[in-house]
């Protein structure tokens, strides 16, 4: 659909068909010298990408972090080349890691030239805050789809919380390019469902159905209708019979923006490879064309066949032109608007300038409670959800919410809200029984200025590690609570009682894994969590009850934020255990029953390996000193990765099988999870050192 003169139609109309046949031959070019890389699909995608961006996507080259911004998620990422081809012909600027302005494009000719080498800005597949203009990073299949959700989320609360007559902030729409592997993908379909249910007509999913995949057509495996489908989950589904019609994809664009009250999917049929020898095949998937393909295909786009990473003249200017000047005029209208709400409303344009830093509200630690002394104490999911609920009263963009688990994981906010199609400004989010989407709708919140938090079981932790491990790269402050965290769930038998899950979640480069030992470690852990800015957080809790311990014997719980530290010892120790969790206090007991037989111990806390791994030696050496080598680790879980802190002659009591069914008691007496065992297993280590 063109929108010139009718007597500028024509010039226009070749510049639009050349602008395409860059976009394509860029990809070509860019796999062929990398020989690396999935040429097909952003061959055939360029007239949907070139129509989206050029007729409707709402960015501003210049500034194109502008918070009304549209969002546009490739979550097809293999087809990177699409989206970078993109961003090079409109012209982005780049904006470095602190938010400011460079001046230089955010993906040059020579990023293109330099695709999937080593430090450029256009990897394999697209990550966030490596290239500007890239809104999330899309890896595993169906990601993206999940943080286009969290991203549609984020846009209702965002309006409902901040928009006031003659004050729109926020109505800004959410466009995502997914393939047959998305749909293939669980995920997707969870995040779909909860889409349609919460209505989210700012969200258009465009369905790239090229029918090919790694090992050939689709027929192999997936034969479903898949517009039926997202009609079931109350989509607003059309359909587009080729995606060279750029008419028709615009007709459904328009029928998406007249939509008000679900999303939309639109159907749109490629050809994979189009215009090449190996067009609607799998060898135009992922690898590269080859020289002689790569001749034919430009010869068949009437191209000049000599010519590599050739950008005609006038194909930049006009692409740009086209975007921004739709793009600048609405960013400059939200600058005035924004700019005269600051005056109106000045505590709220300050909570959205908080938000946009990362920052968090004056007197945000104000009223969180802090627990007494109680040897039945309390379990660590409760403690935790006092802590939750009172940052909540203090923070307003903290919101999230469960799996269908809050009675279970405590994290219900009170007195908030359900975010729901008729209450888009609730904050506690009903995820139903979808852990994966939840945890990619989370990211998608957190990269739309929100500060989400979400909550299942640790055993589920399974089914949720793909956004996790995203969270991580992208370097995201969401808190991913898990509760119910060991053996301690007791009756429901090894099928709920995670044994790997902590040592698996440790591994996990940038994720601060926090597994407090009683209610006040619960409540550092929370505050810790709520301050990051460029990390996210698993805080690990129990179902059972945890003794509270009595800080005026013991050290202080603010230790929490060095990862380990010293909660009692003993002069001149000659002893070391270590506790996280439930077993703080199983060692807490064991000391003291040592202390009692003339035992020298020393008692230390390790609620965070990551977090003890960034303190200098010196405080490393503090709490573990390494004269004194009978060190014993107690944790109800594998034993894996502890051999780092007992060393060679240290001893672990931890989990080597799956559990079992059996009240808590029973199961400890098992597996060696009482005081007597500890102190026996003490006794042994120090007979043997002397």
């Amino acid at each position: 659909m063109l929108r010139q003169p009718a007597t500028a139609r024509g010039a226009f109309e070749a510049l639009d068909r050349l602008a395409i046949n860059t976009i394509r031959t860029l990809a070509m070019d860019a796999v062929e010298k990398a020989q690396s890389g999935h040429p097909g699909t952003p061959m055939a995608l360029a007239p949907v990408g070139y129509t989206l961006w050029s007729q409707f996507l709402r960015i501003d080259p210049d500034v194109p972090d502008w918070p009304n911004r549209d969002r546009f998620v490739l979550s097809v990422g293999h087809a990177s080349m699409l989206l970078y081809a993109l961003i090079h012909l409109a012209g982005i600027k780049e904006v470095d890691a602190e938010g400011r302005a460079t001046g230089l494009p955010a993906v040059s000719l020579d990023d293109i030239k330099n695709f999937r080498q080593m430090g450029s800005r256009t990897p394999g597949h697209p990550e966030y805050r490596v290239t500007t203009g890239v809104e999330t990073t899309t890896g595993p299949l169906g990601q993206g789809c999940g943080n286009s959700v969290g991203m549609a989320v984020a846009e209702r609360w965002l309006a409902q919380h901040f928009n006031r007559d003659g004050f729109t902030l926020f109505d800004h729409d959410v466009y995502v390019l997914c393939g047959d592997g998305d749909m293939m993908e669980g995920v997707s379909g969870e995040a779909a469902s909860l889409a349609g249910h919460l209505k989210l007509s700012n969200l258009c999913w465009i369905y790239d159905s090229n029918r090919i995949s790694i090992e050939g057509h689709t027929d192999l495996a997936f034969t479903e209708d898949v517009g039926k489908r997202f009609e079931s989950y109350g989509w607003n589904v059309l359909h587009v019979d080729d995606a060279n019609d750029t008419e028709a994809f615009a007709r459904a664009i328009e029928s998406f923006k007249a939509t008000d009250d679900r999303p939309t999917f639109v159907v749109v049929h490629s050809i994979i490879g189009w215009g090449s020898p190996k067009a609607d095949s799998e060898k135009a998937h992922g690898e590269p064309l080859g020289a002689d393909a790569i001749v034919a295909t430009k010869k068949a786009y009437g191209w000049p066949e000599d010519k590599t990473f050739y950008v005609p003249d006038g194909v930049a200017k006009h692409f740009n032109e086209a975007i921004a000047s739709r793009g600048r005029r609405l960013r400059e209208e939200w600058e005035a608007t924004f700019a005269g709400y600051r005056e109106t409303y000045p505590g709220m344009a300050a909570e959205l300038d908080a938000m946009r830093k990362g920052a968090l509200p004056p007197g945000w630690e104000s009223g969180l409670p802090s627990f007494d002394p109680d040897p039945k104490g309390v379990a660590s999911r409760d403690s935790a959800g006092k802590v939750l609920n009172a940052l909540a009263g203090n923070v307003p963009w903290l919101v999230g919410g469960s799996a269908d688990l809050s009675p279970s994981t405590k994290t219900d906010l009170k007195n908030f809200g359900s975010f729901q199609a008729d209450n888009p400004g609730g904050r506690t989010i009903h995820f139903g029984v979808r852990e994966h989407a939840m945890g990619a709708i989370a990211n998608g919140m957190a990269l739309s200025y929100l500060k989400p938090f979400t909550a299942t079981f640790l055993v589920f932790a399974d089914y949720m590690r793909a956004p996790v491990r995203l969270a991580a790269i992208m370097e995201l402050p969401v808190t991913f609570v898990f509760t119910h965290d060991s053996i301690g769930v007791g009756e429901d038998g090894p099928t709920h009682q995670p044994i790997e899950h902590l040592a698996t979640l440790r591994a996990m480069p940038g994720l601060d894994t926090i597994r407090p030992g009683d209610a006040n470690e619960a409540a550092e852990a929370w505050k810790l969590a709520v301050r990051q800015t460029r990390r996210p957080s698993a805080l690990i809790l129990s179902r059972q009850a945890l003794p509270t311990l009595d800080r005026s014997r013991y050290a202080a719980a603010a230790g929490v934020a060095r990862g380990a530290y010293i909660l009692a010892s003993a002069d001149d120790p000659e002893l070391i255990l270590i506790g996280t969790g439930s077993e703080l206090s199983l060692v807490v007991g064991a000391y003291e029953k040592l202390a009692a037989e003339g035992v020298r111990a020393r008692v230390v806390s390790m609620p965070s390996w990551s977090r003890f791994e960034e303190q200098d030696d010196a405080y490393k050496q503090l709490v573990l000193t390494p004269g004194i080598e009978a060190r014993l680790a107690v944790e109800q879980g594998g034993a894996i990765g502890w051999d780092r802190y007992v060393g060679a002659r240290g001893r672990t009591i931890t989990m080597s099988t799956f559990g079992a069914s059996a009240p808590l008691a029973k199961l400890q007496e098992k597996f060696g999870f009482t005081v007597d065992h500890v102190v026996e297993a003490a006794r042994s280590m120090i007979l043997q050192e002397a």
